[in-house]
């Protein structure tokens, strides 16, 4: 958390809200938070019922026209990411960035997102939260994250609102967040139960044979880049 909570103080632009809630740590956070309440506008820590309830909690604590997620052990890329995003003054309900992916041995790779989130892409793939600036007003139109899911509810929240209700993005081309593949998130345990969810949430917004439909897409197009790599002596 110390990671976390240095890559936020570190920020040039300082016309910002930093909400912190924690579920009830008993590992030194909440002394860890204390030691810094006057840096932090709202924190509480208390048992919380998974990581959307407590995201869900800081959103009616938020008072910013955008909102950004960073979880315990995620950091911002350097001390200048929000000046950089917000210099421009965007207007978009969702701003996002590309992310540097950080695996259990300390190497890292860039996670570069698309300049468009096509129906393609997002039922392939996803929008990265911890890169995702979102207008606050998303969530009182389009409501707050889906409790009952366990690991994809930013997944469902950006489906219902980029490909279901169209609001506008833009990608800034800026690393925004590193991101560190030793979280609940990334715990090959856990795959099982993200694609079943996955599933559950196309399948709230699109036939199963749209759905279908773009999954070949994506494994054909797939195919296609990894016969080019091959011969390029990329993989």
């Amino acid at each position: 958390m110390q990671k976390t909570l240095d890559s936020v103080f570190a920020q040039t632009f300082s016309d910002f809200e930093f909400i912190v809630v924690d579920g009830g740590s008993t590992d030194g956070s909440v002394d860890l938070i204390r030691s810094h309440e006057n840096r932090i506008h709202f924190w509480v820590s208390e048992p919380d019922r998974g990581i959307y309830h407590a995201q869900n909690k800081g959103l009616e604590q938020a008072g910013g026209e955008y909102c950004l997620f960073l979880n315990s052990g995620d950091s911002l890329v350097q001390s200048n990411v929000l000046q950089r995003i917000f210099e421009s003054k965007p207007t978009e309900d969702i701003v996002y960035g590309n992310m540097i992916i950080r695996d259990q041995q300390g190497k890292e790779r860039l996670g570069k997102m698309p300049a468009e989130l096509s129906f393609h892409h997002m039922i392939a793939d996803t929008l990265w939260h911890p890169v995702s600036f979102i207008k606050r007003d998303l969530f009182t139109r389009l409501g707050k994250y889906d409790e009952s899911l366990k690991m994809v509810a930013d997944y469902d929240f950006f489906l219902k609102a980029v490909i279901v209700n169209k609001v506008t993005t833009r990608h800034s081309g800026v690393s925004v967040a590193v991101f560190s593949l030793d979280g609940f998130s990334s715990d090959p345990r856990n795959v099982e139960l993200r694609l079943k969810e996955r599933e559950i949430v196309q399948s709230r917004y699109f036939p199963e044979k749209v759905i279908q439909s773009a999954k070949s897409l994506n494994i054909i197009l797939q195919s296609k880049w990894y016969r080019i790599a091959r011969f390029m002596k990329l993989v």
